[in-house]
């Protein structure tokens, strides 16, 4: 569905940006894991709130909260999205 296509390419963009972020850093940063939820709203059918959030194993959660606004300024999706809808972007680290 196309919606479903929306919330994919918010994460594929988002996802090639932080993972270009984390490269450039050498970060250590392994196991990312990405979802992306919508709350659906009615007439006109769209999404009225975004959910994106990030977990990843890094010793350092600050490094990882600074990739993760770094990745989320420079995706273009996430740009075009904040002008139509809430959208809030979390993470967390794992161990």
């Amino acid at each position: 569905m196309g919606g479903e296509l929306l919330l994919a390419s918010l994460g594929g963009c988002f996802a090639s940006n932080l993972y270009a972020a984390i490269a450039a850093r050498n970060a250590d940063v392994q196991d990312v894991r990405i979802t992306v939820e919508g709350d659906l709203a009615e007439s006109p059918a769209r999404y009225e709130a975004i959910r994106m959030h990030v977990t990843a194993s890094c010793p350092d959660a600050e490094q990882l909260a600074k990739l993760v606004t770094m990745s989320e300024r420079a995706c273009i999706v996430a740009n075009t999205l904040k002008g139509s809808v809430a959208l809030d972007v979390t993470s967390s680290t794992v161990n």
